[in-house]
């Protein structure tokens, strides 16, 4: 037995990193796909499904239905409105990479939307698993890089990596720009950003991460060289991407002749939590608080509760497990969750939009106790059946799409 063990060790030393990247992203496919078939056969007929519907089926509900709306029909030329005059759910709201490039290759292909669809998440769920690996290897060992990939690929949230939304293919770009960023390579960012701002909204937050690690690279200077090339480069890549955070806004206002056409677009989703009302930055989190503080008869112990979390997340940034990722990545972090404070309504997809935090993963993987980690890849497990179960499987509540 120690002689059998010692070869297996032996050849796992041996096998290239990309090769375990790739049996783990298996592995985790398999799960993740077999939960998947359970709630399809579970799933009665509703207005978005067929009773017991196949899984690629199964892997088009909720916004889905948005990204195939809009590979082939485009996007409105005015906005859209409801029967009381004001702006109704539309297009605008979907960035348009993922859907056009799905069109594309099935158009090439010859392959239905259906099948696409999903295999180019697929395909981009393994990209992003290589990528985050060559990201984190670059802070931690390999080995606890290779786990963080693990918890990627296992997460409560993992299976929308293999259904028809743009996170797979955001998250490899995502993935590939704080690569890039931790390298200083600031020419090859400029695609990358430009890609990923049309993929899913994030010029903004990364306009904000690229500001604080030029701000930090002046601060230790002495240390490490800035040399007034890469400093130039640096503001050029920030300016470029707070543009690429209104570009979109810009297109819906030319193609509409609304100014306010995607921003009236976004603010529909949270009317039915709290009304009509303008966007003020850094409120709407506060506004959550108060609605579902109402819902869960928590009242005036909603607000404390955010502020808790709050300073919790921010504070967590500093202690030395996530100190152990770097200056770059913890400013990712910071930034892009200021970026959701600002913005964002807290609701059940408030959950997929934490998924680009993915570095902290880094953090948790840290501890190499078995126990420990087996416990964390089985309560993510129990967590994609839990998420399935509230915000995927469509079971007469529409409460709580992902």
């Amino acid at each position: 037995m120690a002689i059998r063990l010692t070869r297996v060790q032996r050849h796992y030393r041996l096998t290239p990193w990309w090769a375990k990247v790739v049996v783990i992203w298996l592995i985790s496919r398999l799960v993740s796909t077999s939960l998947l078939l359970v709630f399809a056969g579970w799933q009665e007929e509703t207005i978005r499904t067929r009773a017991h519907p196949g899984l690629s089926e199964f892997s088009q509900l909720w916004d889905s239905a948005w990204y195939h709306y809009i590979a082939f029909a485009g996007y409105p030329s005015t906005v859209p409105l409801s029967g009381d005059g004001r702006v109704a759910e539309n297009a605008w709201a979907f960035q348009p990479a993922y859907p056009f490039l799905v069109r594309g290759i099935g158009e090439v292909s010859g392959m239905p939307w259906e099948t696409t669809s999903v295999l180019v998440s697929l395909l981009f769920s393994l990209a992003a698993a290589l990528m985050i690996y060559r990201l984190l290897h670059l802070v931690l060992p390999g080995e606890t890089a290779l786990f963080s990939v693990v918890l990627f690929c296992v997460a409560p949230l993992s299976p929308l990596l293999q259904v028809a939304y743009a996170e797979s293919m955001f998250l490899f770009f995502l993935a590939l720009a704080l690569y890039l960023l931790v390298k200083r390579r600031y020419a090859a960012l400029f695609p990358v950003v430009a890609v990923m701002a049309l993929t899913r909204p994030s010029g903004l937050a990364f306009a904000c991460a690229l500001g604080l690690h030029l701000v930090h690279r002046w601060w230790i200077r002495r240390r490490e060289p800035f040399p007034a090339a890469q400093v130039r480069a640096g503001i050029a890549l920030t300016a470029f991407s707070l543009l690429m955070g209104f570009v979109w806004s810009i297109a819906a206002w030319v193609v509409t002749g609304s100014a306010s056409a995607y921003t009236d677009t976004e603010l529909v989703w949270r009317s039915s939590f709290i009304g009509w009302g303008p966007l003020v930055p850094f409120t709407p989190w506060v506004q959550g608080a108060q609605f579902w503080g109402d819902q869960w008869d928590i009242g005036a112990l909603a607000l404390p509760i955010l502020a808790v979390i709050v300073v919790a997340f921010f504070a967590a940034l500093f202690t030395p497990a996530v100190k152990r990722l770097g200056p770059e990545l913890r400013i990712w972090c910071a930034s892009y969750a200021l970026y959701l404070l600002a913005v964002f309504f807290p609701q059940s997809s408030t959950f997929r939009l934490l998924m680009p935090l993915f570095p902290l993963l880094g953090a948790v993987a840290l501890p190499r106790s078995a126990v420990y980690r087996v416990t964390v890849v089985a309560l993510s497990i129990v967590g994609q059946f839990a998420w399935l179960w509230l915000c995927w499987w469509v079971n007469g509540v529409d409460w709580s799409p992902p």
